[in-house]
C-alpha cells in the first residue's frame, strides 16, 4: 500500500482530473449556451462585465483546472520516474551521509501503480552492489536504504573478521568479496569516539567504500532467521541487503530478506546535501541546516 503522501497525491490528481475533464467536455459548453440564451433575449448586446460574470468559472473549477496539470506531472514523475528521499541515519556511511538528499530511479526494477504497488511492467532486477530503497519488511510504512549483497539463490556468509563471502546461485564455492585500501577513517564511532576503519569493497562491477569498527562484534544472537548462524540462503524473489556502515546498520542480518515486491527503486544520485552540525549551546532548531555540502552532489555507487 502507498504511503500517506502518495495516496493524497493520487486522490487530489483524480478529483482535479475529473473536474478538468468535466470543464472541457460539459461545463464550459453549458456556460456558453447560457450566455447565448441571455443574448438571444435582448436586442442589445450584453456589456462586458455581465458577459464575464456569466462565462466565469466557479472558484472550485478554476482552481482544479489550474492545478491538475501540475499535480498530474508530479504524480507521474515521482511514481514512475524519479522520487527524492532524505538520508535520515548513518547506516550507509561513508557512501551516504545524514543530510544527503538523493534521487531514486523508480523504473529500475519495474513500474508499479502508485497506490497498491502492483507491478505493471517489469523493467529489470537488482544487481549485486546496487543501492536500493525498499519498504522495510517488518513495517512497510517505512522506507529503508541499503546495498544489495545477495541475490535470489545465493548463499551469503559474514565472518567474525567482518569479511563477506558469497556463493552465487548454482556455484560450487564461496567467493570472498575483495577488500582493499584499508585505512583509518575520518569518521568516528559517536558512542566511544574511536576512529572507524574504512576500506574498499567490490560487489559486482563497482567498487565502493565501507566502514567497520575494530572494537565492535556483531550481536550474532540477534541474527535472523537463525540466531548465532553467520550464513544465509537467499530465497527466490528475495534479496539480502546490508548497510555500508557495517557495525551501525540494522539490515538483513537482523530482520531478514527483502521481498522483490518491497523494492521502491535504485538510488542513483545526490541532488543536494545539508550539514546539521552545531554546537551544543546553539539556539537553532535541529532541523535547520548549518551548511551545504556541494562537493557531494553527483552520482553514487
Amino acid at each position: 500500500m502507498a504511503n500517506t503522501f502518495s495516496l493524497i497525491l493520487v486522490i487530489v490528481t483524480l478529483v482535479t482530473g475529473i473536474v478538468w475533464a468535466l470543464e472541457k467536455l460539459v461545463l464550459a459548453k453549458k456556460r456558453q449556451e447560457k450566455l447565448g440564451a441571455i443574448e438571444g433575449q435582448t436586442n442589445e448586446g450584453l456589456d462586458t462585465s455581465l458577459q464575464a460574470k456569466v462565462a466565469a468559472q466557479p472558484w472550485w473549477v478554476e482552481n482544479s483546472v489550474s492545478i491538475f496539470p501540475v499535480i498530474a506531472f508530479v504524480l507521474v514523475l515521482r511514481s514512475f520516474i524519479y522520487e527524492p528521499f532524505q538520508i535520515p541515519s548513518g547506516s550507509m556511511m561513508p557512501t551516504l551521509l545524514v543530510g544527503d538528499f538523493i534521487l531514486v530511479e523508480k523504473y529500475a526494477y519495474g513500474l508499479k501503480d502508485p497506490v497498491w504497488r502492483t507491478q505493471l511492467v517489469e523493467t529489470g532486477k537488482p544487481e549485486r552492489g546496487d543501492i536500493v530503497v525498499f519498504k522495510y519488511p517488518p513495517n512497510p510504512g517505512i522506507d529503508y536504504i541499503k546495498r544489495v549483497v545477495g541475490l535470489p539463490g545465493d548463499v551469503v556468509r559474514y565472518s567474525e573478521k567482518k569479511e563477506l563471502c558469497v556463493q552465487r546461485k548454482g556455484g560450487s564455492s564461496c567467493e570472498a568479496i575483495e577488500l582493499s585500501n584499508v585505512q583509518e577513517s575520518i569518521f568516528k564511532d559517536e558512542r566511544i569516539g574511536v576512529p572507524m576503519i574504512q576500506m574498499d569493497e567490490k560487489l559486482g562491477e563497482e567498487t565502493h567504500q565501507i566502514l567497520v569498527h575494530p572494537l565492535t562484534r556483531d550481536d550474532v544472537r540477534a541474527y535472523q532467521p537463525r540466531p548465532g548462524v553467520r550464513e544465509w540462503v537467499v530465497p527466490q524473489d528475495q534479496y539480502f541487503v546490508m548497510g555500508d556502515n557495517r557495525d551501525n546498520s540494522a539490515d538483513s542480518r537482523f530482520w531478514g530478506f527483502v521481498p522483490e515486491g518491497n523494492l521502491v527503486g535504485k538510488a542513483v544520485g545526490i541532488w543536494i546535501s545539508f550539514e546539521f552540525e552545531r554546537d551544543s549551546d546553539s539556539v537553532l532548531p535541529s532541523w535547520i541546516p548549518t551548511g551545504v555540502r556541494f562537493s557531494r552532489v553527483g552520482g553514487i555507487h
